[in-house]
């Protein structure tokens, strides 16, 4: 069905031209459920960009697509435009910045079907109301008339999922389509799309870092290093009897050790007490029926100088608010005291000269970038506000060296973010906050766009960071075994709740509450 020939992706940059994509070969047959698998940089995702026509303005592609028997590579966007949403169909890894923040959700899965089915406003309603159904998401009927930035980012991601599975496609591809999303929706979302292969005769290729997350699933595998296919073949002979290097190191990456803890009488830096956070949803005629909804309900938290918290729980759970509410990014109520300080009564002013030790690193490091700056310009960016005594020549060495922490080299410092992969636009994200040496960092999944083998040593890094420095981290996750590795202590939180709260070692060896069992139990799902 689809045919890739000598397929070449290659993209001009100030720095000279870079090679994504250097001649790779695929085939998909119909109902065929395809993997592309490899480290961020690979050109996994671009391969897919290429073929659907949408690489950035300095990427050009040359080689052959086929769909069917139809070159689909440099096909005007009016012709192209006839198969995407309709019989290709994509969901895309950064949902956030996939979906148009002015319109409610609904409303962008009904605009394929009304395009490609001409289906009347009403029916295509139904429809997407039946989708969100089918993608898991908590109360369809309430979300229908939500905006992106009102959901979290698991569940923006399966509105992205709805979204392509509205015209039931002959191929989906799938670009990273859990990376967001916590372990028991992982294991959800696949099924789901294993399901629709299974009624539709649809072919799905899927894109990620993870070879775990496709042995389940996958037909056949193939695994890409620099820009080339290295090994293909049927999933479980691969797994079974990997030939080349790269792909046995894949198999064997995984996040591993376990913590120093803090000392017995580290004095304590955060503390929080009865968080909440509400939100009020406006519905019915004129807004006047209105529904509250309870993101925090009455969390207490410590957190001692050289401590990690892991805090986890599925997507909606309250993990990302608490981690802002802390932080004073968002409106509770409740006490917050850093550094035996109050916060509460902190104006947005009084609150500015605290922002050096206070820094967050978020799940979405596209949204969270600014796409007119440069690398170096938004690594540097805050040493303009909290160091402005520094001269340009001693900022761009500050940048040079957070960067090199970050396993990214320096002379890239004059890229932009488009030009980079997701992972690597979440370690730019990292040198940003350690830049400024803080006291405590929010990582909101700052290692959920990684692969493996890079989380191992974006870990590494955050270890050694807290040791040399007595940093403090807030380790917001879904990946379990990433906070097993990381955590002293760990929340489970579950409708803005938590419900188990201990050191991590005793809750994955005995957990009590029926909820964190099912959690620790789709983790360890072979």
């Amino acid at each position: 069905m689809l045919c890739v020939r000598d397929l070449q992706v290659r993209f001009r940059t100030p720095d000279g031209v870079v090679e994504a994509v250097r001649g790779i070969d695929l085939d998909i047959a119909p109902g065929e459920f395809a993997a592309i698998v490899g480290e961020s940089g690979s050109g996994k995702s671009q391969s897919a960009m290429a073929a659907m026509g949408l690489l950035a303005g300095n990427g050009e592609a040359s080689g052959s697509v086929r769909y069917r028997g139809t070159e689909l590579l440099n096909l005007p966007p009016a012709q192209l435009n006839r198969y995407r949403g309709s019989r290709l169909a994509m969901i895309f890894q950064e949902p956030m910045t996939a979906l148009d923040p002015l319109f409610p959700v609904g409303n962008q899965i009904a605009a394929p079907l009304r395009r490609h089915q001409s289906l009347s406003r009403r029916a295509a309603r139904a429809r997407a109301l039946e989708l969100l159904g089918l993608v898991r998401i908590d109360r369809p009927a309430a979300r229908i008339d939500a905006y992106p930035h009102e959901l979290s980012g698991g569940q923006r991601q399966r509105v992205m999922i709805a979204m392509a599975l509205a015209n039931d496609p002959d191929l989906l591809i799938a670009d990273e389509p859990t990376t967001a999303l916590d372990v028991t929706i992982q294991a959800e979302i696949l099924e789901l799309i294993a399901e629709m292969r299974q009624r539709l005769g649809m072919a799905v290729l899927l894109i990620t870092h993870d070879l775990g997350l496709v042995r389940r699933h996958a037909d056949r595998i193939h695994v890409m290093q620099a820009g080339r296919i290295v090994e293909s073949g049927p999933t479980d002979k691969l797994f079974v009897q990997p030939a080349h290097a790269y792909t046995r190191m894949l198999l064997a990456a995984e996040p591993h050790g376990v913590k120093a803890p803090p000392p017995a009488d580290a004095p304590v830096l955060l503390e929080a007490r009865d968080l909440r956070v509400s939100y009020t949803l406006s519905r019915g005629f004129l807004g006047r029926d209105r529904l509250v909804l309870h993101a925090l309900d009455g969390v207490d938290l410590t957190l001692r100088r050289g401590q990690t918290i892991g805090i986890v729980g599925e997507s909606g759970s309250g993990k990302s608010t608490l981690g802002k509410a802390v932080l004073k990014l968002l409106p509770a109520t409740g006490t917050i005291r850093f550094e035996d300080r109050a916060l509460q009564p902190l104006d947005r002013a009084a609150m500015r000269p605290l922002r050096r030790s206070l820094q967050a690193v978020f799940q979405d490091p596209y949204g969270s970038l600014s796409p007119r700056l440069t690398v170096g310009q938004i690594v540097g960016e805050g040493l303009l506000v909290h160091a402005p005594g520094l001269t340009r020549a001693q900022r761009d060495i500050r940048v040079a060296q957070a960067l090199e922490e970050v396993r990214l080299d320096p002379a890239l410092r004059n890229r932009y973010p488009h030009e980079f992969s997701g992972g690597q636009r979440q370690r730019i994200a990292i040198a940003r906050a350690m830049i400024l040496h803080p006291a405590l960092v929010v990582l909101d999944e700052p290692t959920s766009a990684l692969d493996r083998t890079v989380q191992a040593s974006i870990i590494a890094l955050l270890k050694d960071l807290q040791a040399r420095h007595g940093l403090s981290y807030l380790f917001i996750s879904h990946d379990l075994a990433v906070v097993r590795a990381m955590a002293d202590e760990t929340m489970v939180m579950k409708e803005g709740r938590v419900v188990e709260n201990g050191p991590t070692e005793a809750i994955f060896a005995a957990p009590e509450h029926a909820y964190t069992q099912r959690l620790l139990a789709a983790a360890l799902r072979p």
